[in-house]
């Protein structure tokens, strides 16, 4: 259905269980009731929602403002909307900034796409507010294309992808977000915002270690967790710059904005030329924080499409056992100990190829170093499969050393500006991703390595940030966009690696979760969530990761590492236990282990095997909080027939046998109350309804701080 006039009160969009209203705001004037001049949110819901009257309306009187200043737009530019934050600013160059557009045309396909198109005459600017909805879940596509129709360039200084409302009650909005650093990545953090605004994001070239573009906003008059706390969740779908604003405005709403941010400050468009937006994903469930992630987890799934069934393989990585001292006798010895603990994969990080001998050299030239593969490169991988594993790789394609003899050959690729030294972080420099040529020197690299060598899993590094970001040549910094290039091309080798090398498992790094958004979890098969594999530390960063992805994306090592943040000593069982909640791998230096050690790893690594369909699979409850005493992640099979629950102790104990302690207790969520389980490791019997409300008892002690139980349906 597509008409110049405005239809229906509102186009009505509809999820797996979940209804999304829009209509129209304001009149030709800007204020006031009529024909609607820009898209606003009716409701947005549980299915049966748009039944009655919106949640925003609202008396529409103001004063020194505008009514589209109060208005729930989904997106509107600034010119209509003045004061409070708008989503799009836009001007031809030198003269006045703002967009005064009236709605064109609208195009429904049946309650799964919307399209909404503005156009601003005088500007030369059109305007198509995009929605779809992902078949299978609950989540909508928001975006925006924006054409310049006139004959002048237009400077874009904001060009966000979407506007998110909220309607929330007197005491404010909790907003939840994944904040951190380096090593501590994916810290659950909450703010209750009563008025003003929360922004954070990243002009890092990527999402970052600081903050993920993720977010979730709950009425504060809801309990934070539990099931009748309505959770509305927001991703921004881009591997660049970007931001996120949470305004909390008065009469009563929240509005969410997000979208990357122009390189340099702005972009330009030519005439003729169209600009689309970076996705934003809109997910809402009734079930709290809890219920919110499994739809971001069924969500993930569906990106995976059919390399979901694609098993993730157990591996060892070699980096934390040799660091860069790589040698093909010590790798094939480590390797002889990884099979025999029931690995299934042996992967090689840095410090294989020539000239990397630490950190000042090699980058850019990859080719193996034969004098640390004596009898041939081909030949070492030959002995790694012998033993029944596969072969792994570490890349780090965007990157270059001064010293190599890519970076000698051409030092133009590099990102640079006329006049200024370049800074090295990490003692290496950053290739321009963005270029066409530079694009084919890593498609041809990984195209080389991984037709000439028999290497099944890629490890894509990235350890360090744009600096100094230009481009030689006679271009402008706002012509560039720079950014939007950089992710088009890293994506581009992404799509590529899918389509010519499909049997290959990649796995996205950068310096650990500095790049973990949609747009990458699409292309690759697991993520490095962080460099930080200490066990408490580990546990609080895998807490904030599962409530925004999915289990069977977070990789997930076994390692000795110490604790940056927690430094408290844990067991072996608590180390492989928190690791099989996502994909496990060992990163330990399996030479320092003593017998005992090593087979308590092959029990581990059996038990893993056994129940890993199920975690990688099923539906994901995260039982209390790194904050208590028992910790606990359970894992419901998408049949009901099997739940693994990986119980784990924060550190406080219960004071037994000295005091009456008594047991703590992990209440399950994911089980049929009416149902009976068994303990496939005990035989010992429970009831639905018991394990819902009194719940798995255990019994903690400095020795043992982890326990997994796997409970089958009778």
């Amino acid at each position: 259905m597509s008409t110049t006039d405005r239809p229906l009160d509102r186009w009505v969009l509809r999820t797996a269980t979940t209804v999304y209203a829009v209509g129209l705001g304001g009149d030709g004037e800007g204020d006031g009731p009529g024909a609607g001049i820009w898209p606003e949110l009716a409701v947005w819901g549980p299915t049966g929602a748009e039944d009655g009257p919106s949640p925003l309306e609202w008396s529409r009187r103001t004063h020194f403002i505008t009514p589209a200043d109060l208005a729930p737009a989904e997106y509107i530019p600034h010119g209509l909307r003045p004061f409070n934050g708008a989503d799009l600013i836009a001007s031809r160059p030198g003269r006045e900034r703002g967009v005064w557009w009236r709605f064109t045309e609208a195009h429904q396909e049946d309650d799964t796409a919307l399209d909404l198109t503005f156009d601003d005459d005088v500007l030369g600017l059109r305007v198509t507010v995009r929605y779809a909805t992902v078949p299978g879940t609950d989540v909508i596509h928001r975006w925006s294309e924006l054409t310049c129709t006139g004959d002048e360039t237009l400077r874009l200084e904001r060009i966000d992808s979407a506007a998110v409302n909220v309607p929330v009650s007197a005491q404010g909005t909790r907003v939840t977000y994944l904040t951190g650093q380096w090593s501590q990545e994916f810290g659950f953090t909450q703010t209750q915002l009563t008025r003003g605004t929360l922004e954070f994001g990243s002009t890092q070239g990527a999402p970052g270690h600081a903050y993920a573009p993720w977010l979730a906003v709950q009425d504060a008059a809801h309990p934070d967790r539990g099931a009748d706390s309505p959770t509305y969740g927001i991703a921004l779908e881009w591997a660049g710059n970007w931001h996120m604003a949470v305004d909390a405005e008065p009469g009563g709403t929240v509005r969410v904005r997000a979208g990357r941010v122009p390189h340099e400050g702005a972009v330009l468009l030519a005439p003729g030329e169209t600009l689309v937006t970076p996705k934003l994903a809109c997910a809402f469930s009734p079930d709290g924080l809890d219920g919110l992630s499994r739809v971001w987890h069924r969500y993930e799934r569906h990106l995976a499409g059919d390399r979901l069934t694609r098993r993730r393989p157990v591996l060892y990585n070699s980096w934390e056992a040799t660091e860069f001292d790589v040698r093909a006798d010590h790798q094939l010895t480590l390797a002889r100990r990884a099979a025999d603990l029931g690995a299934e994969l042996f992967v090689v990080d840095d410090g294989w190829f020539t000239g990397r001998h630490d950190d000042t050299g090699g980058l850019g030239d990859w080719d193996p170093d034969p004098a640390l593969f004596p009898q041939g490169f081909d030949h070492f991988i030959d002995d790694v499969r012998a033993l029944g594993l596969d072969f792994g790789l570490w890349v780090e394609p965007e990157a270059v050393s001064p010293a190599s003899k890519l970076y000698a050959e051409h030092p133009d690729w590099i990102y640079q500006l006329p006049h200024r030294t370049g800074r090295r972080v990490r003692n290496q420099l950053l290739l321009d991703l963005g270029r066409e040529d530079v694009q084919e020197f890593v498609l041809g690299t990984l195209d080389r390595l991984l037709g000439r060598y028999d290497i099944s899993y890629l490890k894509w590094d990235m350890n360090r940030p744009p600096t100094e970001r230009g481009r030689p040549g006679p271009d402008t910094a706002e012509s560039l966009d720079l950014d939007a290039a950089h992710v088009a091309g890293y994506l581009r080798v992404l799509d590529h690696l899918r389509a010519r090398h499909p049997h290959v498992t990649v796995e996205g790094c950068a310096g650990g979760g500095g790049r973990i958004d949609h747009t990458t979890l699409a292309r690759t098969d697991v993520v490095w969530p962080s460099d930080n594999t200490a066990p408490l530390d580990r546990l609080r960063i895998q807490y904030g990761y599962l409530h925004a992805h999915a289990p069977h994306t977070m990789s997930s090592w076994v390692t000795d590492a110490q604790g940056l943040f927690d430094p408290r000593p844990r067991s072996l069982a608590f180390r492989f236990v928190n690791a099989m909640t996502g994909v496990l791998g060992i990163g330990a230096d399996l030479g320092t282990w003593s017998e005992e050690q090593l087979a308590s790893a092959a029990r581990w690594i059996a038990r893993y095997k056994d129940i890993q369909d199920v975690v990688h699979h099923g539906d994901t409850y995260v039982l209390g909080s790194p904050d208590e005493p028992t910790f606990g992640v359970e894992s419901v099979a998408p049949d009901g027939a099997r739940v693994v629950v990986a119980a784990l102790s924060t550190g406080r104990l219960d004071g037994s046998p000295l005091v009456p302690g008594r047991p703590d207790r992990l209440r399950l969520k994911g089980v049929d109350a009416g149902a009976r389980y068994r303990d496939e490791a005990d035989g010992k019997e429970y009831g639905g309804a018991h394990l819902r409300h009194v719940g798995l008892p255990f019994c903690w002690s400095a020795e043992h701080d982890a326990e997994l139980m796997v409970l089958r349906r009778l």
